[in-house]
């Protein structure tokens, strides 16, 4: 059982149903173009990641989170990922803005759901549900995932609201586990969301590192005891 290491974090099996996820303190923007590293980082993507799969599970959404493993650490259910990224997008930011010439911060009427195949190789271009198709991703498994995509919105868009934070727009990623469930997979965190400030507008997420508007771990710290009611030890 090999252990993986992406950008951002490592899988390491654990037995042949658990995985330990291990946060690192890395950061990239731009496919890999832009590096650095963040003391801190991995456990706080960790810590936020475990507290809004909680939160999820406990509205109905299957995740594969199952508990904390350690400071910068999750146990998980191993599963089989899809190589799909699903964006769901409620305010207009990012590679939104370029494809529709809208103005940043306009929101939507409606959420958009986009697909994007994961590859770093080709740097994750956007997809329709036949190019999926051709990857093997049935129609059913699709429509299911964009189902669970939109319902994750509803959940944590409330949940942010109440927190005087905007759910601009997030990537989840999904798999299969052994029971041949659809799960929800990968991370929730500052790294694959867009969270603004809902009086400032101020990022509070990885567009701090993408565009240099500030301190990360500060941005990240804020998004963290705002979630939690916590202020967080510096690591």
């Amino acid at each position: 059982m090999d252990v993986y290491e992406g950008k951002a974090k490592k899988v390491i099996p654990l037995d042949e149903e658990k995985v330990i996820l291990e946060f690192k303190d890395d950061a990239t923007a731009f496919n890999g173009e832009k590096k650095a590293q963040f003391r801190g980082k991995g456990w706080l993507n960790a810590q936020i990641s475990a507290h809004l799969f909680k939160i999820l599970e406990e509205k109905g959404v299957k995740t594969h989170f199952i508990g904390i493993a350690g400071d910068n650490k999750l146990i998980a259910e191993r599963l089989r990922m899809y190589p799909l990224e699903v964006v769901v997008r409620n305010v207009v930011a990012g590679s939104l803005k370029k494809r529709l010439l809208l103005a940043e911060g306009t929101e939507l009427p409606e959420p958009i759901v986009e697909l994007y195949y994961k590859d770093d190789f080709l740097g994750d271009p956007m997809i329709n549900q036949y190019h999926a198709k051709i990857l093997g991703i049935g129609e059913d498994e699709l429509r299911e995932m964009e189902r669970t995509a939109l319902k994750v919105n509803e959940i944590l868009r409330e949940y942010f609201r109440e927190k005087g934070i905007i759910l601009v727009d997030f990537k989840l990623e999904f798999g299969k586990n052994a029971r041949g469930e659809i799960v929800l997979g990968d991370e929730i965190s500052p790294d694959t969301c867009r969270f603004w400030d809902a009086e400032t507008m101020e990022s509070l997420d990885k567009d701090v590192f993408r565009f240099d508007k500030g301190d990360l771990i500060s941005a990240y710290e804020r998004l963290y005891e705002r979630l939690t009611g916590e202020a967080p030890a510096r690591r």
